[in-house]
Formats: structure tokens, C-alpha cells, sequence
């Protein structure tokens, strides 16, 4: 599917990877394989988890982060360094709860309205 949008809910134990166009939404999902709490609850960045997560973005011009936690600030640093495409293509971050990827496609929609109107291509901006 080409799309110009995406829209990633990630946590640090899972990503939801949605893009979507007007009218189809396709979803993928990808897992981090380390589930390891170190002390203190923190979880650490997961380098194969936030490659597989830029892999699927790959194409898309514009990448709405979001989640309940660091993992979305995280994945944004990994992408500075490592997925210079992926950086280019992320135009926010946004805090959200646990919603579904039916909510999440939603709110992404409404995020991203102003280009749908007009059919603007994200990347003239």
C-alpha cells in the first residue's frame, strides 16, 4: 500500500505499525523479543525491536508517533541515528493511554486532516 501516513502506538514490549489512506488501513505488528526489566522498572532501548519498527515505516512521508511511555521518545533518538528516512518522515509525538488500533487510526486521521483536505503532499511543506 502507499500511503503518506502512518501512525505507531508503541509501548516497550510491542509496536502497533498503521498506515493508512483514506480509505484502508494496514496494520503490522512487531514485538520486541527482550522483555528483561532492569532495576528500578526501567526498560532499555531494544536496537532489533525499534530496526524492525523503521523497516516497516520505510516509504512513508509521515510518521505520527505515539504511547503510554519513553518507548516513542526512544524510537524518535534510535531513528536520529540510525533511520535517517524514518526521522525526516516523524512530525510529532503524542502521549496516549492504551486505546485500540481502531482509536488510534482515528486519532491519526484527525492529526493528519488538514493534509487529506487538501491533498497536499506532506513532503512540499
Amino acid at each position: 500500500m502507499t500511503t503518506f501516513h502512518a501512525v505507531v502506538w508503541m509501548d516497550h514490549t510491542e509496536a502497533h505499525v498503521l498506515m493508512f489512506d483514506k480509505e484502508h488501513v494496514e496494520a503490522q505488528r512487531v514485538k520486541a523479543r527482550s522483555h528483561h526489566t532492569p532495576k528500578h522498572g526501567h526498560v532499555g532501548a531494544d536496537r532489533d525491536f525499534f530496526k524492525q519498527i523503521a523497516e516497516a515505516l520505510q516509504g512513508v512521508r509521515e510518521v505520527l508517533l505515539t504511547g503510554p511511555a519513553n518507548a516513542k521518545i526512544e524510537f524518535r533518538d534510535f531513528c536520529k541515528h540510525n533511520a535517517h528516512a524514518v526521522d525526516k518522515a516523524v512530525v510529532d509525538v503524542v502521549t496516549t493511554d492504551h486505546p485500540t488500533d481502531a482509536q488510534v487510526v482515528a486519532m491519526a486521521r484527525q492529526y493528519f486532516m488538514k493534509f487529506d483536505n487538501t491533498a497536499a503532499d506532506p513532503s512540499m511543506r
